[in-house]
């Protein structure tokens, strides 16, 4: 099997399609499929970390990774959205798209006002600012604040508990 040949089949329940050619990426299930795309993230993750200008923790650059989940963390607008242009400029070079509608940014910071006036907008797509997300499971606040995530967690807890009572 070659990548540039590849065919495939609908299966519901006993009745099968007609084989059809897949053109773009690779067959699901391969093996080669999650290495492909760790080599052509480590590729956009380069391109995103040579603005030498973006925040710095512990004299690194922010831009967290994991799967098709990218957070850049800057100190301001400007460069957040400098990274992102790098970002989807990168992406499109080796034909991946930032889904527009999936894509938030968020301002951290003590004053109220910060990044209120300011839109993230890049091509033809504007990205929602959002006040809070969830990254891996844990929830982040413009505010840097814990005490949503700890409500969350005994949320999910309490959900827990309860269900085992059934038992």
């Amino acid at each position: 099997m070659s990548l540039t040949e590849i065919h495939s089949r609908v299966r519901v329940g006993k009745n099968e399609s007609d084989r059809f050619p897949i053109r773009n990426g690779s067959k699901q299930g391969d093996a080669l499929s999650p290495m492909l795309f760790n080599f052509a993230l480590k590729f956009v993750i380069r391109r995103v970390q040579a603005n030498q200008d973006g925040l710095k923790l512990n004299g690194t650059h922010q831009l967290l990774a994991y799967a098709d989940d990218f957070n850049i963390l800057e100190g301001s607008i400007h460069t957040l959205k400098e990274n992102a242009e790098a970002l989807v400029s990168a992406t499109r070079e080796i034909g991946l798209e930032v889904s527009a509608n999936k894509t938030k940014y968020m301002v951290m910071s003590r004053d109220q006002n910060a990044g209120r006036i300011h839109s993230v907008r890049i091509d033809n797509s504007t990205f929602e600012r959002v006040e809070e997300f969830k990254y891996l499971g844990t929830a982040l606040t413009n505010q840097n604040s814990i005490a949503e995530e700890i409500k969350s967690r005994l949320r999910s807890g309490n959900v827990c508990y309860h269900s085992g009572q059934n038992f």
